[in-house]
């Protein structure tokens, strides 16, 4: 283990509300759009929020599974990442307090052509769970500090 001094990075995004159900969010001069399907009220103009957390989990797990596999001499030459995920949404639309709010599970399957045994396989892969970040804030409490100001 590393003596050093962390140095870490700050990520951030501003956001503003565009309707009820459409957010416009900004980060490192990109924006995007967050809406719900017209199922849930929106105006189906971007992915919702959790189709969004799901499709962070991928592009980290992409990063981190190359990273590694750099780290591990192995040669991914394809990989594909497929996530699905259990909502109800009972919780937060307001009509119960017996479920959660967020997902039940998140499945994640990767499809990669590498060649390496299979026990090999299962340490990538277990690695890639450890080190990818959006996983770890998945599956570790993350303090959320939220604050309110005044318009």
């Amino acid at each position: 283990m590393s003596t050093e001094t962390p140095q870490y990075l700050t990520f951030d995004i501003s956001a503003s509300a565009e309707s009820p159900t459409k957010t416009r969010v900004s980060t490192r001069g990109f924006e995007f759009i967050v809406d719900e399907p017209p199922t849930l009220g929106g105006s189906d103009e971007g992915p919702n929020p959790v189709e969004f957390l799901l499709g962070a989990l991928a592009g980290c797990m992409n990063v981190t599974a190359h990273q590694v596999a750099r780290e591990m001499n192995l040669d991914v030459r394809d990989l594909e990442i497929t996530i699905d995920g259990d909502l109800n949404p009972a919780k937060f639309m307001g009509k119960s307090d017996e479920s959660r709010a967020g997902y039940e599970e998140i499945r994640v399957d990767i499809a990669a052509d590498v060649d390496a045994t299979d026990e090999t396989i299962q340490t990538w892969l277990s690695m890639v769970e450890e080190r990818c970040p959006v996983s770890d804030n998945l599956t570790n409490g993350t303090p959320l500090a939220l604050a309110f100001s005044s318009r």
